[in-house]
């Protein structure tokens, strides 16, 4: 008879999200006529802008022509688009990237979950706490995390590296040496960045130890402060220890459309193995590549009128974080991250779980967000909510929080 991947027995409880779903869906059939406001998943609400829809037409319209029909993408993307990014996110940065390091894909949340497949299950594993809980949920899958334990919820085999007041949200160093470092920033859920400086500090432990960074950079859109940095490659020393992880759904609004990538540089090797060069081939192996009619609408980001267009849109979600930070404040909560980043991360008030704050929020003000708790342990007693609702919906939510 034949055995499952006894890895996924280990995974604890349902996905965040799911549950959150489900009590929100239930909440509704009890109440049909109260209008629920939600916060609380990073999905956008904007519609696509007016240049990238008309890429998306022009691309259809292609494939229905015997001579401009186009199958199976490259392996690694559509050199079109590779050379966009590449010009568009790291050239005109003063950032040498080439194609070949480019990999196209449907989206950073399956590399995050896909890229750890390239290292033995043995190596040790350090995420920020809280924590994207994809990062946890796939090294679980892979056999990476050893043991739960229930009374602290954590992993044995994990390092953690506290975010909290005490750091402003930023992990210091941690104190066991890991071989595999998760960084996300500007970060979710927390909506706190740092600086060049900070991040430069974290490249040159990675190189020292010989730890790899997998950097999730998503959000690099909202950057609003100088010294922020855009990409992990403007700090000397990245391209040997750091894959940086990039996203559509956010600065382009592609959460129903799908698209992101993943730069594996190629003087990252171990024992003198290109990881570039396997990836390369798990992702030749593996995937058959983001339509053609995606990458063209992907394109489409980086032309003139299409960075014109996005740049209002972040600025009207970015409107919305400072309408929410600003409300929350002037009610008493005691708020951080909405600078950066399209996240807003609260303290729960007079001590309460995040999960009973959840409830309190939906039941009271029919306003849903996400528990801290589900970030990790050190996301108990704080709650996080998006910028990513309309403008109306967002002013409404707070003044129905500010009345409670």
């Amino acid at each position: 008879m034949y055995k499952i991947n006894d890895n996924y027995l280990k995974l604890q409880g349902s996905y965040l999200f799911s549950t959150i779903a489900k009590k929100v869906n239930n909440f509704k059939k009890n109440n049909p006529d109260n209008k629920i406001i939600s916060l609380g998943i990073g999905d956008v609400t904007q519609p696509l802008v007016p240049t990238i829809i008309n890429k998306l037409h022009h691309a259809v319209d292609e494939m229905g022509q015997v001579d401009t029909f186009k199958g199976y993408a490259p392996d690694l993307g559509y050199e079109f688009l590779r050379n966009a990014i590449a010009e568009g996110d790291y050239r005109t940065r003063g950032i040498d990237i080439s194609i070949d390091e480019i990999f196209v894909s449907d989206g950073v949340k399956c590399d995050a979950g896909n890229i750890q497949e390239l290292f033995s299950v043995d190596n040790k594993i350090a995420v920020c706490d809280p924590v994207y809980p994809v990062y946890i949920d796939t090294n679980v899958m892979a056999g990476r995390t050893g043991a739960y334990n229930t009374i602290n919820q954590r992993w044995s085999d994990v390092i953690y590296m506290p975010c909290t007041t005490d750091n402003n949200f930023a992990p210091e160093l941690p104190k066991k040496t890991p071989d595999i470092i998760y960084l996300c920033f500007p970060n979710n859920p927390t909506g706190t960045a740092i600086t060049k400086d900070q991040l430069q500090g974290w490249v040159d432990y990675a190189n020292r130890v010989k730890a790899v960074i997998i950097y999730d950079g998503a959000y690099e859109a909202y950057i609003s402060e100088d010294e922020v940095p855009h990409t992990i490659y403007e700090c000397e020393g990245a391209k040997n220890c750091a894959i940086e992880l990039k996203s559509f759904s956010k600065n382009a609004g592609f959460t129903g459309v799908r698209l992101g990538y993943t730069v594996v540089p190629k003087e990252l090797k171990c024992d003198n193995v290109s990881l570039n060069t396997l990836w390369a081939r798990r992702h030749g192996t593996k995937y058959n590549g983001a339509p053609y009619i995606i990458q063209r609408a992907g394109e489409a980001v980086y032309s003139e009128t299409g960075r014109e267009q996005l740049k209002r849109q972040v600025d009207y979600y970015m409107n919305n974080a400072k309408a929410i930070l600003e409300g929350l404040r002037s009610a008493g909560y005691s708020v951080y991250g909405g600078i950066n980043a399209p996240y807003i991360w609260c303290k729960t008030p007079n001590n309460i779980t995040s999960w009973e704050f959840f409830d309190y929020l939906l039941e009271e003000a029919n306003v849903v967000g996400t528990p801290g708790i589900g970030f990790g342990p050190q996301g108990e007693g704080y709650f996080r909510l998006t910028a990513f609702s309309t403008y109306e919906n967002t002013i409404e939510a707070i003044e129905r929080i500010k009345k409670l």
